[in-house]
């Protein structure tokens, strides 16, 4: 009886102790240090105010005064940069004095095609009407049916839309006003984040003065606004900053319930934002993933916190594929399969009984475990969930690693563009001419030794500190920095092989390089090294972090600020006459049901300007409109008249336009023009003692087509042009003969 009551016993410790170690413990665990944080940080704050001489009541106005001068800083440095923006673009575009027409072509490629469904919005009876022509349009692009809320990602214009109709804007401001207004305040929002993150940080709010300037006056490598106001990553990032702000408050140590409460549900928030506004969002949020299970790897931060993160970014996913017309990118993205390859892993190790040779295994073979599930996940989604969504990205990066070649003429056009070439010297020279590019590369350095010595510690066995104060000179074992570092490495990596992903990195870069010339903490980890013993290195350390800034400060101030003013000053020139004269002309002389055929970007401002039916859009994201543009851009090779007449007539198309500017192009590399390529297309390059010779037995169709001479006449006939610009009407009755 005694044996059975012992054994009993046993089985009812072993099952408490099973549960204890499962989700009902990670819950547990979170009260108990939220508690313990709650009740702690009062305890401590009492004792260093005695010590000090300071009353409760005097440290609660002083900290009171900083969070409100830190929020009022932060909010103010945004909106003064949304009406930077808009100044710049007013004194650049001439925009209130421009008619309707001549403002929307400076909305140039994909652009005036996100800008003119907006359009296309507010012109619908309702919003349910307009939502379900987009759904279901059919007066876009030629013989095809598209989802365009989908395809597109037109989440923002819905919203704008709305927006707009709900305020009663209408009599009170033009559309095109409104929709611009959003985005520059985005921009707004976009800087206040990063001025947050840099002050949670560093502890102070002189970090985000500096994390702002350093972002307006490195702008043209720190965002695209200048040159694509609607593009989705001018809507997307700033919510992506906001989530990163809040996932730096999240990860903080001894952090009180309602303040990690706070961080939690707006990391949320804005990650499923962000996931709405751009089709490749997952992908960023992928290596934000990365980051967080390296961190979570090597024992930085609260196991628990991390995969709450995790569970987010599940949330996040199949929510946005529900919403998304069930967008299956998203179930085959690698975000899905490193989070559930994550959440496997931990379930393993919850449930596998701690000390034993399996959990010890586990521990050593967890990051082997994680990416061998990840990348067995991924091949099988990809096998069983048909998609196609985002193939020709995997095609263009075996080409660019140097695995394949191809003659592919979209490939080959992709290669080409600069965004996804190499950075070029300039932009590393104008990262260290405004000084952010030393100390980035200074706090990078000293926070990665920081990092490396707190891992080694780990592998030894010593335990991370509670709390990490000043004088220990330890800020490598701050999880947020931690995460920082790892993130601002990847992206770096990211940056060093595409320029376009400098979009992503630079503006956390100013973030990163801000926060360490700020805080005393990394000034007194570098001193930790020297071992200063001449002068006190805790007082040293909070001078430096508030003179380093200060000079750097003063510097911007004097070599920047006059620049800056001078270009809000100049009033630049943009104006485009022939494209304003082609597009009147077809809203005059064109039919209402014609489809014209010409380059996509050219398409895009058609599809805005006129609201004509096109052949082809100047998007990249769909393999048959991909091929379609292929396909048209044959104007301008070396082929027939006739094949040119059955390629146009296969879409539909009823109108020719050739591009002087194209046709006549004379590009700074050879073999990235549009003609250098469809000539290596179409296998009429010939090669002769190292040199390379465009033939064939046609001459090229836009030189030729200029001539009206048979059998050009016969197909295609001349109806307007000027400098820029050619427009034939594709004949309907023709004779073969020549």
């Amino acid at each position: 009886m005694g044996f059975s009551g012992c054994s009993f016993r046993n089985t009812v410790a072993i099952t408490s102790y099973k549960m204890s170690s499962g989700a009902a413990d990670l819950r547990q665990r979170r009260k108990q240090n939220c508690t313990e944080s709650d009740k702690m940080a009062p305890e401590e704050r009492h004792k260093e105010n005695s010590k000090l001489g300071r009353s409760p009541k005097y440290m609660l106005i002083q900290r009171f005064a900083k969070l409100f001068f830190g929020c009022l800083a932060a909010v103010t440095s945004g909106m003064m940069y949304a009406v930077y923006l808009s100044t710049y673009h007013e004194r650049k575009f001439w925009f209130s004095s421009r008619q309707e027409l001549e403002r929307e072509i400076t909305f140039q490629g994909d652009s005036a095609i996100y800008y003119s469904f907006y359009k296309e919005l507010l012109k619908a009876p309702s919003f349910e009407r307009g939502v379900y022509e987009l759904t279901h349009n059919n007066k876009t692009v030629s013989l095809k049916t598209i989802n365009a809320v989908q395809q597109m990602t037109l989440y923002p214009e819905l919203i704008a839309s709305v927006l707009y109709q709900a305020s009663g804007s209408e009599e009170v401001i033009e559309p095109v006003y409104f929709y611009i207004g959003i985005v520059f305040g985005l921009q707004g929002i976009y800087v206040t984040a990063l001025f947050v993150t840099s002050w949670v940080m560093s502890g102070t709010w002189l970090a985000g003065m500096l994390t702002v300037a350093w972002f307006i006056i490195n702008r043209t490598d720190t965002t695209r606004i200048d040159y694509s106001i609607p593009s989705r990553e001018n809507w997307a990032l700033p919510y992506f900053a906001c989530q990163v702000a809040a996932l730096t408050g999240y990860l903080k140590k001894n952090l009180n319930c309602s303040a990690e409460k706070f961080c939690y549900l707006l990391v949320s928030a804005s990650t499923y934002t962000f996931m709405m506004m751009w089709e490749y969002s997952h992908y960023l949020l992928f290596v934000q993933a990365v980051s967080l299970f390296l961190l979570d790897s090597f024992a930085l931060a609260q196991s628990e916190k991390v995969h709450e993160v995790y569970k987010i970014y599940m949330f996040s996913l199949f929510l946005g594929y529900l919403l998304q017309f069930e967008n299956s990118a998203l179930l085959v993205s690698p975000l899905l399969s490193l989070v559930a390859a994550l959440m496997l892993s931990k379930y393993l190790q919850m449930n596998v009984k701690k000390g034993t040779f399996m959990s010890r295994l586990l521990k050593i073979m967890y990051i082997y475990l994680v990416l061998t599930v990840t990348l067995t996940l991924n091949l099988l989604l990809k096998m069983f969930v048909p998609h196609k969504e985002n193939e020709h990205l995997l095609k263009f990066l075996e080409i660019k690693l140097g695995l394949n070649t191809t003659k592919n003429f979209t490939m080959n056009w992709l290669l080409c563009q600069e965004s996804l070439q190499a950075p070029s010297q300039d932009f590393f020279l104008r990262l260290t001419q405004s000084s952010l590019l030393p100390f980035y590369i200074l706090v990078l350095i000293i926070c990665l030794f920081s990092v490396t010595q707190v891992v080694f510690r780990r592998i030894c066995g010593e335990p991370l500190k509670e709390t990490v104060k000043l004088e220990d000179g330890r800020i490598g074992e701050r999880p947020e920095i931690v995460y920082h570092v790892i993130h601002t490495i990847l992206l770096g990596s990211l940056a060093m092989c595409l320029e376009g992903m400098k979009y992503l990195w630079t503006p956390y870069v100013c973030m990163l390089a801000a926060f360490g010339v700020c805080s005393p903490e990394l000034w007194m980890t570098l001193f930790k090294w020297l071992r200063l013993k001449a002068v006190h290195p805790i007082l040293l350390a909070l001078i430096l972090s508030m003179a380093v800034p200060t000079i750097i400060g003063f510097s911007l101030w004097k070599e920047f600020f006059p620049r800056i003013m001078t270009e809000l000053s100049e009033l630049q020139e943009f104006y485009d006459p022939d494209t304003v004269e082609l597009m009147t002309w077809i809203k005059r002389q064109a039919p209402v049901a014609a489809v014209f055929a010409g380059s996509p970007q050219l398409m895009g401002v058609i599809k805005l300007c006129t609201g004509w039916m096109v052949s082809s859009l100047p998007l990249y994201n769909d393999d048959d409109l991909l091929k379609r543009n292929e396909n048209i851009y044959q104007i301008y090779s070396k082929r027939s008249a006739e094949d040119i007449y059955k390629i146009l007539t296969s879409y539909k198309a009823n109108f020719l336009i050739i591009e002087d500017s194209i046709c006549n192009e004379v590009g700074p590399v050879r073999g990235c023009r549009v003609k250098d390529l469809l000539d290596i297309a179409n296998g009429h390059v010939v090669c002769e003692e190292g040199d390379s010779y465009a033939y064939s037995k046609y001459g090229r169709f836009c030189h030729e087509i200029k001539m009206n001479y048979s059998p050009y006449v016969n197909y295609f006939t001349r109806v307007y042009w000027n400098r820029s610009y050619f427009v034939y009407r594709i004949n309907t009755v023709i004779s073969f003969q020549s």
